[in-house]
């Protein structure tokens, strides 16, 4: 009996470049891409990435990064958007809600601790893309080029309000000695958050940068020492 020789199979149409797969939900490509983008940026910096290691990173063709997100700087402004509105949103309404219970009896230490428990918290808890993140504003934090636009533009708005409550429970201090204590806080919780281990070699490993438990207990108490050492009151005693 003899067999049939099968037709030549049709050569299969190039897919599309430049769209969503069908077999990924839209929301699920995009953050696959912010999630790989942001654990590259956050371990070797804006300039150290390329939009083609992302889309290998992410598992998509480059062409998609580009359509999703446009240029690389329009990339790592939407992974930073991402978790600084979370971020920034947990600070406001947690020292909100500090100053309306506290009342009259608000303290320093008491709005400190309210504005830097939610980046700490995130920190412990929330998983490796939050390490990642951390790791990125450290990075940003200390970058001449456009760190200081960047976190202008993201964190500003809630800074802003610590400084309405600060100077409430620092009556008299100058302002511009607030916002130079605030500038020491800013580096010494980025550098904390960034949990470089470099505090771990420093101390012999009796200090460890991922204790971050016991570094927000430290932090508190550090800033509140130093804001009242940088913002002595002119008028009567804070």
């Amino acid at each position: 009996m003899a067999i049939k020789t099968p037709p030549p199979a049709k050569p299969a149409k190039p897919a599309r470049r430049g769209r969503p797969p069908k077999t990924r939900a839209v929301g699920d490509t995009r953050d696959s891409i912010l999630d790989a983008a942001e654990d590259l940026f956050s371990k070797h910096g804006f300039y150290g990435v390329t939009i083609r290691e992302v889309a290998r990173e992410a598992g998509v063709d480059t062409a998609l990064v580009h359509y999703y997100f446009g240029a690389k700087r329009d990339l790592f402004d939407a992974v930073f958007l991402r978790r600084a509105e979370i971020w920034n949103n947990e600070r406001v309404d947690a020292i909100n809600r500090y100053a309306v219970d506290a009342g009259t009896a608000m303290t320093l230490e008491g709005l400190l601790e309210a504005f830097l428990r939610p980046p700490f918290e995130w920190s412990l808890k929330g998983g490796p893309g939050w390490k990642h993140y951390s790791a990125l504003v450290a990075q940003t934090n200390a970058n001449p080029t456009f760190g200081g636009e960047t976190m202008a533009r993201y964190f500003d708005p809630a800074i802003r309000r610590l400084m309405e409550l600060l100077k409430q429970v620092l009556p008299g201090a100058r302002e511009v000695d607030l916002y130079w204590a605030y500038h020491m806080l800013s580096g010494a919780l980025t550098l904390t958050l960034g949990e470089t281990g470099r505090l771990d070699r420093l101390s012999g490993g009796i200090a460890r940068s991922g204790d971050l438990d016991t570094a927000g207990d430290y932090m508190v108490r550090f800033a509140a020492a130093g804001f009242r050492a940088c913002c002595p009151a002119s008028g009567p005693a804070a």
